[in-house]
């Protein structure tokens, strides 16, 4: 699986606005600045999330971004969606709408299995799971496990 820089930026934009709470909106300039993100291109990313319903915005002196519910209720796997579709494809294509013959046939039983496990763990964990740093304790065992951080 690949994260997109568009699905990075919008997580940690996300993560930002988790941060702020109840505080005043967030300017994209702040949350670009904060997060090295380039603003245009967060622009486009926020627009993204207030079309799909993750932020509002707010117009005026005081305006800007915040979340549209509550961080504890949007997951990681939400945000990902919005900006870049699918958690999971084969060329472009979720796996259930695949088919394999011969040989390749046990494909499909694994690229469905893969698809699951990152929607366990990306639907498993919340804005406000990272942005507290509490992470679920099946993806701390993960990312504590040494094997995890070694590239083959």
């Amino acid at each position: 699986m690949r994260i997109s820089a568009r699905a990075d930026y919008a997580v940690r934009a996300a993560l930002q606005l988790a941060a702020a709470r109840e505080a005043e909106p967030l300017k994209a300039e702040a949350i670009a600045d904060a997060q090295d993100i380039p603003h245009k291109f967060l622009e486009g990313i926020l627009n993204d999330m207030r079309r799909g319903g993750l932020v509002v915005s707010q117009r005026g002196g005081n305006g800007g971004y915040r979340l549209a519910k509550p961080a504890e209720s949007i997951s990681i796997a939400d945000v990902v969606r919005i900006v870049d579709g699918p958690l999971v494809s084969v060329r472009g294509v979720r796996p259930p709408e695949l088919s394999y013959t011969g040989p390749a046939e046990s494909l499909l039983p694994l690229w469905v299995a893969l698809r699951a496990n990152v929607r366990q763990i990306l639907e498993g964990v919340s804005l406000a799971d990272v942005a507290s740093a509490e992470l679920p304790v099946r993806v701390s065992d993960l990312a504590e496990d040494p094997a995890s951080w070694t590239n083959p």
